[in-house]
Parts: structure tokens; sequence; C-alpha cells
């Protein structure tokens, strides 16, 4: 007689529980942008204590910062089939060890930055991280379809924090970076939230697409697209950067506004979450051109 053996699943090691939540690949992509503000910010190779310790103190905030977004969100994380599996929702942890782990995480943030950067970048670090977890997250999520936008003020800080940790204080240039990632969020996650519309539905968020319809979300996306092909020229435009960025930044933004030009005129299901993963390449390009465009000239001038 034939039998069908189920077997639970495996939870996965402690280690891997703990890295889940901190949003490793949204760290990884903070941490990034934060880097490149710490190098754009020195004409040569930059000071090593603030490339390593400024940006380790970076990544353990937006760690920390991470962590308790999935603690106050835990219970909408589990309506979702995008998050029901992270740590908290699958009981995988409890919410008290994800506490204790976030209190280590922005204590040993804030005390690296404090002590072995500057002030400065400890207190902008701080209050980005508020500004994440607190007021985003508690309030904006909830009470506004605008709250990717306003919140998003927090998530576009780290290249100022990086630059900061080099120079203890606000370049312009530094806010320049902030702008792209700032006008850069709306249709990154407007994507996302396109494809996920029921699910934010269900779970009474506010996104745009909920409050406002596919249609008027799919607008927005596209002229935040147009807004921040602007926006990016401007390093050029400043004589921040040069032709190399340039080039790159056009090729870019052609694909960007490719993207967003479909997502507007088609209803395809798969041009949402395309439009999101590009988006997140998009971004990884760009600031890696203006490393290219910072670096590749002293190069070339220091060569035989």
């Amino acid at each position: 007689m034939a039998t069908t053996l189920e077997y639970a699943p495996v939870a996965p090691p402690l280690w891997r529980r703990y890295l889940e939540l901190t949003k490793p690949r949204v760290v990884a992509l903070v941490t990034f942008t934060a880097v490149v503000g710490t190098l754009l910010a020195s004409p040569g190779a930059p000071p090593l204590e603030p490339l390593l310790w400024g940006n380790l103190g970076i990544a353990l905030a937006a760690a920390c910062a991470a962590t308790l977004n999935q603690v106050l969100d835990r219970r909408i994380d589990a309506q979702m089939a995008r998050t029901r599996a992270r740590p908290l929702p699958s009981g995988q942890l409890r919410e008290r060890q994800a506490l204790v782990f976030a209190a280590v995480l922005g204590v040993s943030a804030m005390a690296i930055l404090a002590l072995l950067v500057n002030l400065l970048t400890a207190v902008l670090t701080f209050l980005s991280l508020i500004g994440y977890a607190v007021v985003y997250t508690v309030w904006l999520k909830r009470a506004t379809s605008q709250n990717i936008v306003i919140g998003g003020a927090a998530g576009a800080a780290p290249p100022v924090l990086g630059w900061a940790a080099v120079t203890n204080g606000i370049d312009p240039n530094a806010l320049l970076l902030f702008l792209i990632i700032f006008v850069w969020t709306p249709p990154h996650f407007w994507a996302l939230a396109i494809a996920r519309r029921d699910e934010y539905a269900r779970a009474g968020i506010p996104m745009l697409p909920v409050t406002h319809g596919v249609a008027h979300t799919r607008l927005q996306v596209l002229l935040y697209t147009v807004l921040l092909v602007v926006v990016t020229l401007m390093p050029f435009l400043t004589r921040m950067s040069g032709l190399i960025y340039l080039v790159a930044a056009l090729v870019l933004n052609a694909g960007f506004l490719y993207y967003a030009l479909a997502l507007k005129i088609s209803a395809r299901e798969e041009l949402p979450m395309r439009v999101f993963r590009f988006s997140v390449t998009y971004l990884m390009w760009l600031f890696a051109a203006l490393l290219v465009d910072h670096y590749l000239p002293a190069l070339r001038a220091s060569g035989p």
C-alpha cells in the first residue's frame, strides 16, 4: 500500500533568521550608496577610518531600522504573501528577540559613529533611523497615499551620511545625491505597489494604487521618472561629474523611461515587477557611474 510522507519545513539556521530581519538586500543597496558618498567626498583615496567605520555604522543603523520595521509591521506582514514567511510572522523568531537584536544593532551603530567617526554623522544617521523605523512605519505608511514620497527622505539619506563621515559637514553635492534617491523612490516603490495592490488593500495600507487606482499610479510612475531624468542630469550640469557619468545616465534614463512608458500604456501583469527590478539595477549602475567618472580621469592622469 502506497503511503505519502509529509515533511515539515525545516527552519533556517538561527543566524539566517536574524539576517532576514535586517532586509540584507535593502541594507546592501543603502550601504553601497553611502560608500559612494564617502568616496565622492574625497578628491583622491578616502581616509580609511571614515570609509570603514562610517559605512559600518551606517550599515548597522540601516539593519536596525529594518529590524524595527519588521517588528512594527509583523501583523501586516502576516497578511501579505510577499512577507508572511519573514521570521516574525512565520514564528521563527519572537518579538522580544527581534527587539533585543535591534537594540544591539542600534547602540553599536551610534557608538561607532559617535566615537570613531564624528558626531554629525551619528546624529544624521540616528534621525534617518527614526525617520524610517518610526515616522514612516508607524505613521506615514498608514496615514497617507503619499507615504513613500514623504518617507523617502529617510531612504535617501545614506550618501549624505557617507559624505559627512569624511567631511564632518553637509555638502551641496551630497544633497544632490540625496535628491536623486528621493525622486527615484516613488517610481521604484509604486511599481511594486501596483504588483501587490490586492495585498496592500487586504492589509488596509493606503498605498497609491489602493487609494487612487492603478491607472493613476502608472501615470505617477511615468511623471516621476521624467523628473528623475532631469534630476540625474544635474551632477553633469553642476560640474560635479563629467562625460562618463553623463553617457551612463542617458543610457540608464532611456531604459527607465522605456519601462515607465510601457507600464503606462500596457496592462501586462509582469510589467510592474520588471519596472521594480530594473529600478534597483538602475540606481546601482547610476551610482557606480558616479564613481567611475570620479576616479577614472585621475587614474589616467597619474598613469605612465
